[in-house]
């Protein structure tokens, strides 16, 4: 224990130094994040739909459920039309009687970006999609889906 104190008086402005400029420099980082690439802009309908990952880490558990967090930008279409919209990520889209029993996978934000953490599985494969299932108003279901980025495409070895 005395090397530790003595390591501690020694190096003690450093140290607050250090602790001064961590908050900086997290500070920094959360006014310039860096994301992914965003996905292909798809119409489909009245919509036109733009995808953008967070970030290029796998799916991460929530709730007990994998899930991967997305920003939805719809470019045309109106976001108030929507009665619900869900996103999944895999080989095929979940029925949407499935999508309703979990309350993650659900659209939610403003007409300047919905926010949603996809339903996924906890490795990615390149058969796998990303699917957009909307109901509009007026009863309409409409699917969309996308190609996985190779980023997060992790096959098992």
């Amino acid at each position: 224990m005395n090397a530790v104190k003595r390591f501690i008086q020694h190096n003690k402005y450093w140290l607050n130094a250090l602790l001064l400029v961590l908050p900086a420099w997290f500070y920094y980082q959360s006014l310039h994040p860096e994301f992914p690439a965003p996905l292909a802009e798809q119409t489909l309908g009245k919509y036109s739909i733009t995808p953008m990952p967070f970030d290029d880490k796998p799916p991460y558990i929530h709730d007990n459920l994998y899930v991967k967090d997305f920003l939805l930008l719809f470019n045309k279409g109106d976001v108030d039309s929507v009665r619900q919209g869900y996103l999944n990520i895999g080989p095929n889209a979940m029925p949407l009687a499935q999508l309703v029993e979990h309350e993650l996978g659900i659209l939610h934000g403003t007409k300047h970006g919905q926010h949603v953490h996809a339903l996924a599985k906890k490795t990615l494969s390149k058969d796998d999609r990303v699917w957009l299932t909307i109901e509009t108003w007026q009863g309409e279901v409409i699917v969309m889906n996308w190609r996985l980025p190779e980023y997060l495409i992790k096959e098992s070895a």
